[in-house]
């Protein structure tokens, strides 16, 4: 489904050229901007890509035909075509790939610099997720949130506020694989208790902490146990986990009308139950209640948000 709020739309990538689109914003933010390195052919063709690209998903916000912002999406059977996750080169993820139900790893989100000060594109990009995870049962989210940078001191408020008040439960906890650095880099960097629990500030830590880690804490997310120092991509990495059943009881209360409407989904043993018609069943039948989750991802720009089915629209073969 596309989403659509006046000359924005979101949706999944639909061809070879909006894939490529996506992987020069890439090139544009983490290669030109942030520091990371480049093979000669990326620089060349000005594109950021990995092996893990050749069966991802792009969702993607466009603006005027041009695209503006982009999570990358690999999910359980991608992953099996790939020999395993991205998120697998940092942190043992053993626990949450053994849950039964379908799981999907968020990775290379990024959003044009121009369109950064308007939080719209990012909002839009939750919203596009949010429809993902309908569509395709999610029941968790993961992959890693980012620091530009290798100096994970200089987000030691932040880094410490998550360990000592949101790791994840310890039977789907990630866990660092320092073991995995570059040559040269202290593994000792991978702690995440980096200053003393009396030390912490909430107010300098969330100050510390980007725009996106900030979204995933207000929608209830959980982290791993460790930071990964990733310094051919200049970054600092902690893992992030969202459980369905465990988003803020804000969200869930506003489009399923009770705080605990999600309680029923369980990755421990796999079982559906009920979910108030979302998150667990198809779209269809209950598309209201979808709507209302996405016009509050959407918020002030709700009004103008129209919803279009795939069936609706005439794709192109992908790569």
């Amino acid at each position: 489904m596309a989403i659509k709020v006046r000359d924005y739309e979101v949706r999944l990538t639909r061809n070879k050229e909006e894939r490529r689109q996506v992987r020069q914003l890439r090139y544009d933010v983490f290669v030109e901007e942030e520091g990371a390195s480049a093979t000669e052919e990326q620089r060349k063709l000005e594109e950021e890509y990995d092996d893990f690209d050749r069966f991802s998903e792009y969702m993607a916000v466009f603006h005027k035909g041009k695209i503006v912002g982009t999570y990358r999406i690999i999910d359980r059977n991608a992953a099996e075509k790939m020999g395993g996750f991205y998120t697998e080169s940092e942190f043992n993820i053993s626990k949450i790939k053994r849950a039964s139900g379908n799981i999907a790893e968020m990775s290379r989100a990024c959003v044009a610099k121009e369109y950064r000060e308007d939080a719209l594109v990012m909002r839009m990009l939750w919203a596009g997720l949010g429809e993902y995870v309908v569509r395709r049962k999610i029941i968790i989210l993961f992959g890693v949130a980012s620091w530009v940078g290798v100096k994970p001191v200089q987000s030691a408020q932040a880094i410490s506020y998550l360990y000592y008040n949101h790791l994840s439960p310890l039977r789907l906890r990630a866990t660092v694989l320092s073991e995995n650095f570059a040559e040269g880099v202290n593994q000792k960097l991978s702690r995440m208790n980096i200053l003393p629990r009396d030390f912490i500030d909430e107010n300098d830590a969330r100050h510390q902490m980007t725009p996106l880690i900030k979204g995933y804490l207000r929608l209830g997310a959980t982290f791993g146990k460790g930071v990964f120092v990733d310094k051919a991509f200049n970054s600092y990495d902690v893992f992030v986990m969202l459980q369905t059943k465990k988003i803020d009881a804000a969200y869930q209360k506003h489009f399923l009308g009770k705080e605990n409407a999600l309680a029923n989904l369980d990755s421990k043993d796999g079982k559906i139950k009920t979910l108030g018609k979302i998150m667990l069943f198809p779209v269809t039948g209950s598309f209201k209640i979808v709507r209302a989750f996405l016009e509050f991802l959407l918020r002030e720009d709700a009004v103008d948000a129209e919803y279009i089915e795939d069936a609706k629209v005439n794709e192109e073969d992908d790569d």
